[in-house]
């Protein structure tokens, strides 16, 4: 194996290995098979690319160029020209899969699921990494700064993940990263022998100075891969860590659903400038203050904050079983929701008013039993979704909660369950408000009206959101915060008092419309806790102060009770509703003055409007379009182009010596009838020589040139007469076609070599008899490569390159008589 081969070899090899340390973010881990095998095509086509030889630039683009084919056959093999090569609608659903994909990793936890934006981003990064590493270690030969681009990809790693075995995947970066070193020091090692490492070294003595500079550079390098991961910042701890196992996404099988993340963006949707629809929804009942739509719970408290738990997930039912606890005696009344998500809201997990009883939805979605929630599979999310959601509206009295039995002990072992790592001071306080209850009902309505009203808190969208163990109590200290910070807490505080508890995320009733609709936008995202009570099941409460409504089951029936009214809608919004159908909450104002806003958002939504894109920008996706069509098809064509200019020149070798000769005689080739003189017919005989012997020498190259197309390398170290012998020897060729080939080369020796060379017909044909014998001989492979993918077309990259020197040599002169100093003259 040369050494080249070996220093590609180890470059994706060192590209892999640091890749690894990507493995425990992701599951499942199949991306990495597949990023592999791309990665080996990627890396063979650089090493064919550098075999040619093409140029060092050039290479590099042809890999690019096929690293963007195989990810348009992975990721839009729909959208492109025969699959690989892409247009402008591939383009346009990579960056749909990117934008999906930083959502995605924002959104979910580890191990986050192989959603396809996420799986374009690993694939697609390791490639890129896998591109720059071997660029660098291998087509510009210099190893250890190929040390940068694999220490940002383990950097990008180690600040993601939450640091369980992060050493192991260190180690493995590391070998990969030495191991191309000592590759690169033994390939120079065999270059430049004992000359470059001094002196030949004692039994027992140091390595040779290559290795030993390889060594020296490895550990710098390693010691930066230490000390820049601890400098990252991490990501994980706060109310809103993100780390953890939990639900999301289905990743295909259907068994388990991974880690999601539902509450990073929630303050940042409750601070955006501009309040955009999500979605919009018409229901069955009049009463709105309970239509709350819930997209999952949080059940899995680790002392610094909730997430979900891993769940099982099956096929969605035609109709869900009843509600865990809900008993037959407790006032129900059946609730139809029809929803309409914005075509922007891409959310894995369906927005439902709890508890359902049944949905309708097209599209690829599981059903998780104890959530009792809907989450998408393969990738499916609730852009621009349609569906219809039949659920309870339960209506419990004050009385059956406060007379529930106790919870089954696997629900109160589940659901009760609190980290040593919790303040002291959560279970102190929330025994000290809930003094004097008979029964958790109580303690939960005094929780509650503790946050809403007696506590003395404040909601404030601005707050930090703090991080680490000791965030709940600094919020029960400085008593401000929202909705995250008081469900958080109350579920916190009820747990400690033997309440199973849980937090629901989704969104808070919306705004009713003119037209019977209910709009849904960002600032409705909340937050509230959920307890559970036997008999009545998994039961709502509001401790988040002007958020929400309060339920009327928290309102003791009894004198005395504190608790005020709270308004219906979560939102600043007129007493009396317009009577006109309200624009969407992005409608800026100067689309309001234009009228060009529609109406809400329509609960069987059409086409859109669309006025098209720029006509600019139509025109360079077609260019684009055009240029990655036209490319890969450039060798042939200028195979094909430098055949017919050489075949053609041919048909004129036999009279290219008499038509010269004219020139300079009487008549038509003369000068005013005057006879040329002697002087005249040698210098037109010399010129047309010259003439046939281009001609000739052309198709000789055309000649060898079609060998060389199927496989017959040329060797110019032969003369004439041995390389044509080589070429019938070599290509098996018959006697017809090897006399032809054999005449080709006579007439290239008669215009070298001979005093007076005589012109030669019929060699154009006898370089196309040559070409189908070839043809005929050879494998289908071959001969499709011949015509596709020529090897002799390298000599236009040669001539570009003999072009640009010469050009850079004609400016260099060009320059210096530009600034020579005249003769007799001296500087100022």
């Amino acid at each position: 194996m040369s050494g080249q081969a070996r220093m590609a070899l180890c470059a994706m090899a060192a590209t892999l290995m640091a890749a690894c340390a990507l493995l425990p973010l992701v599951d499942p881990a199949t991306w990495f098979l597949q990023a592999a095998i791309l990665l080996a095509i990627q890396t063979g086509v650089g090493a064919a690319a550098r075999r040619v030889p093409l140029a060092r630039p050039l290479t590099v683009t042809v890999q690019a160029l096929v690293t963007l084919m195989l990810l348009t056959l992975v990721f839009a093999r729909e959208y492109a020209f025969i699959g690989l090569i892409p247009g402008p609608e591939a383009f346009l659903h990579f960056a749909d899969l990117l934008q999906q994909g930083t959502q995605d990793v924002g959104r979910y936890a580890i191990p986050a699921p192989l959603s396809p934006g996420i799986k374009l981003m690993l694939i697609g990064g390791v490639l890129v990494i896998g591109l720059a590493v071997d660029m660098i270690a291998v087509t510009f030969r210099s190893a250890a700064p190929a040390g940068l681009p694999l220490l940002a990809l383990y950097s990008v790693a180690a600040g993601l993940s939450d640091g369980s075995g992060g050493w192991v995947w260190f180690l493995i970066a590391a070998v990969g990263y030495l191991m191309l070193l000592l590759a690169e020091g033994r390939d120079r090692l065999s270059q430049w022998g004992r000359v470059f490492g001094g002196a030949p070294r004692a039994p027992g003595g140091g390595p040779v100075a290559p290795v030993r500079t390889g060594r020296r550079i490895g550990v710098v390098a390693l010691g930066i891969a230490l000390v820049v991961p601890l400098t990252l910042p991490a990501m994980n701890g706060g109310l809103l860590d993100g780390a953890g196992t939990g639900v999301g996404s289905g990743s295909g099988g259907g068994g388990t659903i991974s880690a999601v993340n539902p509450l990073v963006s929630l303050r940042d949707s409750l601070n955006v400038d501009e309040d955009r629809t999500v979605m919009t929804l018409r229901s069955s009942t009049d009463d709105l203050s309970n239509m709350y739509l819930r997209i999952v719970s949080l059940d899995d408290f680790d002392g610094t904050t909730w997430k979900p738990s891993r769940r099982n997930i099956v096929a969605v039912p035609d109709e869900f079983p009843t509600p865990v606890g809900l008993g037959p005696d407790v006032r129900r009344a059946e609730v139809r929701t029809r929803i309409a998500a914005a075509d922007w809201y891409a959310q894995d997990w369906l927005p439902m008013p709890y508890p359902p009883s049944s949905v309708r939805i097209d599209g690829s979605w599981r059903y998780e039993p104890v959530g009792m929630t809907l989450v998408g599979d393969h990738g499916q999310t609730t852009r621009d979704a349609t569906y219809e959601v039949t659920s309870l509206d339960v209506q419990p009295t004050a009385d059956q909660l406060a007379s529930a039995p106790e919870p089954p002990a696997a629900i109160e072992r589940e659901f009760t369950e609190v980290p040593d790592s919790l303040p002291r001071v959560v279970s102190r306080q929330a025994r000290e408000i809930t003094a004097g209850a008979e029964n958790p009902y109580e303690q939960a309505v005094k929780l509650q009206e503790y946050f809403t009203l007696t506590g003395g808190f404040q909601y404030d969208t601005e707050v930090e959101v703090g991080g680490g163990s000791q965030a709940i109590a600094r919020f029960l200290r400085d008593k401000r915060g929202f909705c995250v910070h008081f469900s958080f807490a109350m579920a916190s505080m009820a747990r400690t008092l033997g309440i199973p508890a849980r937090v629901a995320v989704g969104f808070a009733p919306g705004t009713a419309q003119g037209d019977g609709t209910v709009t849904v936008g960002l600032r409705d995202a909340h937050a509230w806790p959920e307890l559970y009570f036997e008999g009545v099941g998994w039961t709502r409460f509001e401790p988040t102060p002007s958020r929400g409504t309060t339920p009327t089951y928290t309102q003791p029936e009894v004198p005395g009770s504190s608790i005020p009214e709270l308004p219906e809608a979560s939102r600043t919004a007129d007493p009396a509703p317009s009577a006109e159908p309200s624009t969407s909450a992005s409608c800026s104002p100067e689309d309001r003055r234009l009228e060009a806003c529609g109406g809400a958002l329509p609960l069987d939504p059409g086409i859109s409007d669309d006025e098209g894109r720029p006509w600019y920008q139509t025109a360079g996706w077609t260019l684009l379009a055009v240029a990655l069509i036209v490319l890969p098809l450039l060798p042939m064509l200028w195979r094909v182009r430098r055949r017919s200019v050489r075949l053609a020149s041919a048909r004129h070798t036999g009279s290219a010596v008499p038509g010269v000769l004219g020139r300079g005689r009487g008549g038509e080739g003369g000068s005013d009838g005057v006879e040329a003189t002697t002087l005249d017919v040698q210098l037109d005989e010399r010129y047309a020589a010259e003439v046939a012997a281009g001609h000739v020498l052309a198709v000789w190259r055309e000649l060898t040139d079609t060998a060389w197309d199927y496989g017959i390398v040329p060797d110019d170290a032969l003369t004439p007469r041995k390389a044509a012998a080589r070429i019938v020897r070599l290509g098996h060729l018959d006697e017809p076609t090897a006399q032809s080939v054999h005449r080709v080369a006579g007439a290239v020796e008669q215009v070298l070599f001979a005093p007076n060379p005589r012109a030669e017909t019929g060699l154009a044909d006898d370089v196309r008899r040559m070409r189908a014998a070839l043809r005929s001989r050879a494998g289908w492979r071959t001969r499709i490569r011949a015509v596709v993918a020529p090897r002799s077309a390298i000599r236009a990259v040669w001539d570009l390159n003999d072009r640009w020197s010469a050009a850079k040599a004609r400016m260099a002169t060009g320059w210096a008589a530009l600034v020579r100093r005249p003769s007799g003259q001296r500087s100022g």
